[in-house]
């Protein structure tokens, strides 16, 4: 365990690392007001904290760096989550009180405004609901023998596809069928909706028209319903504007990870509530193995729904940054429930 005076001198050298981005010596910490130690008494305290672990001292260098280790135990011990700025909380709350009407919109302006404020490279993460449901159908006719089927669901995603009709079908039946679908399939979980097609539509669309059984296959495929997760990424060469990625090689390995959908999921998945950080090889990827991610959950009926995250150098402003996510986080939990319940 580390002594009052070993965290007092261990924060004060992260605090200003993080700041100045460049290895800090005993001399500069002693300047400090609020330290109260001489020069060769924090000197000796460092060399105990890089014996520790929590320390690092570059080659080329006599100052100290953090270790992931040190860094660790600032976040878990020593940061303190300041209040955000007056105008940031505000600029937030005045985006997310404009009308949406579908939610990738509020994902989009959250990872914009999250980038923004960080210079970081950041994240929105929607997973669909799984008890989605079908808001309303409408089938538009292309042609004498083609129509676009529109399904919106009651989380205001939009999914379109165009189908062929069968020749002897006119506009009025295709109004009829198109009225029928809706009394039968509005509200059943998107999921659910082929199989609904079979056992409460099937019979009864057989009144309308005559190539029945053609017709529900082509509706069959229109209604076909692939979850999916929805991923905004912004700033994504932030990195490069960082000290610590000079390397070429390092930027484009992350970028290139940036590029493959399925592994930035793996990266800032979390179904565990609250903030949630993970620096430097806490993080399984080799690419990201010099960055921290901080992420935190958005709910929907108190069940987490979606991800909003940072990345960036481990040379991070966490205590900032863990601020401007919660309130994110908050105020989409909020925008999320309000566009659910309402169906926009």
């Amino acid at each position: 365990m580390l002594t009052e005076r070993q965290q007092l001198i261990l924060r004060a050298i992260i605090d200003n690392y993080i700041r100045s981005a460049e290895p800090v010596g005993s001399r500069t910490i002693s300047k400090r007001e609020d330290i109260g130690y001489s020069s060769a008494t924090i000197r000796n305290e460092m060399a105990d904290l890089e014996e520790m672990g929590y320390l690092e001292q570059p080659h080329t260098s006599a100052g100290r760096i953090p270790s992931n280790k040190g860094y660790r135990f600032y976040v878990d011990q020593l940061v303190h989550m300041p209040f955000m700025r007056a105008e940031d909380a505000q600029h937030i709350r005045r985006v997310f009180a404009e009308k949406f009407y579908e939610f990738e919109q509020v994902m989009n302006q959250a990872a914009s405004i999250l980038s923004g404020l960080t210079n970081y490279t950041s994240i929105v993460l929607g997973h669909e609901i799984k008890s989605s449901r079908l808001k309303t159908i409408q089938m538009i006719p292309l042609s004498s023998h083609s129509a676009v089927v529109i399904l919106v669901t009651d989380t205001g995603k939009v999914e379109n596809k165009t189908i062929s009709l069968p020749k002897e079908i006119e506009i009025g039946e295709v109004e009829r069928v198109v009225n029928l679908l809706n009394a039968k399939l509005m509200g059943v979980p998107m999921a659910e909706l082929r199989n609904r097609l079979h056992t409460e539509v099937a019979k009864e669309l057989g009144r309308y028209i005559q190539q029945c059984e053609y017709f529900i296959s082509l509706l069959e495929e229109a209604l076909k319903h692939e979850p999916d997760d929805h991923i905004v990424l912004k700033g994504t060469t932030n990195i490069m504007m960082q000290p610590e990625f000079r390397d070429v090689d390092k930027v484009r390995d992350i970028l290139t990870l940036f590029e493959q959908n399925e592994m930035v999921v793996r990266l800032f998945d979390s179904q565990e509530r609250g903030l949630q950080v993970r620096i430097g090889s806490e993080n399984k990827e080799q690419a990201v193995s010099g960055c921290s991610i901080i992420t935190a959950t958005y709910h929907l009926d108190g069940q987490p729904v979606g991800t909003v995250g940072i990345l960036g150098p481990t040379r991070m402003e966490y205590g900032r940054v863990m601020a401007i996510l919660n309130e994110l986080a908050d105020n989409l939990t909020n925008a999320f429930e309000r566009f659910y319940k309402s169906g926009a």
